[in-house]
C-alpha cells in the first residue's frame, strides 16, 4: 500500500463550468483557462511525487484546501485566530467537489489511471494565511 503527499501552494481553483463552441457544426467543450492553468499546475507539482507505475487499483484521497482569508476575517484577530485553528470555516461558494475535480482530473495517467478509482473522497475547506491545496493518495490494498 503507497502514500503519496503533495502540497500545491497558492489560490486554489475551482473547476469552472466547460464552455463550448461551434465550429464546422461540432460541438467542442473546453475548459475555462483559470482552471485549465490550475490543473496543470497541480500536474506539474504531483509529477514530482509520482509511483514508478501509475496506480491501477482503487484509491482513497484526502484533500483539504486552504482559502486566503477574506478581509472581514483578517482584520479580526479573533475570527483571525479561530480560522487558523479551523474552528472558523469557509461556507460559501465554490463548494468543496468544485474544487476537487480540478485536482482529480489533473492526476489522471500521472498518479492514477483513471479518477473513477478513487473511491474513497474527504474534502475539507479552511482558511489561511498560506492559501493551498493538500492531497493525500491512498493506495487501496485488494485481497
Amino acid at each position: 500500500m503507497s502514500l503519496i503527499q503533495f502540497i500545491v501552494y497558492g489560490e486554489p481553483v475551482a473547476q469552472g463550468r466547460p464552455r463550448g463552441s461551434v465550429r464546422n457544426g461540432k460541438v467542442r467543450m473546453r475548459d475555462p483557462a483559470k482552471s485549465k492553468d490550475f490543473k496543470q499546475y497541480v500536474a506539474l507539482v504531483a509529477s514530482q511525487h509520482r509511483p514508478e507505475k501509475v496506480i491501477t487499483g482503487p484509491v482513497a484521497m484526502d484533500v483539504r484546501v486552504f482559502r486566503p482569508m477574506p478581509k472581514k476575517v483578517s482584520n479580526s484577530k479573533k475570527k483571525k485566530e479561530s480560522a487558523e485553528k479551523g474552528l472558523l470555516r469557509p461556507t460559501t461558494k465554490p463548494d468543496v467537489d468544485n474544487y476537487v475535480k480540478g485536482v482529480k482530473d489533473a492526476l489522471n495517467h500521472l498518479i492514477y489511471k483513471d479518477d473513477s478509482q478513487v473511491v474513497d473522497l474527504k474534502v475539507s475547506k479552511f482558511y489561511s494565511e498560506e492559501p493551498r491545496v493538500e492531497v493525500i493518495i491512498t493506495e487501496i490494498g485488494q485481497s
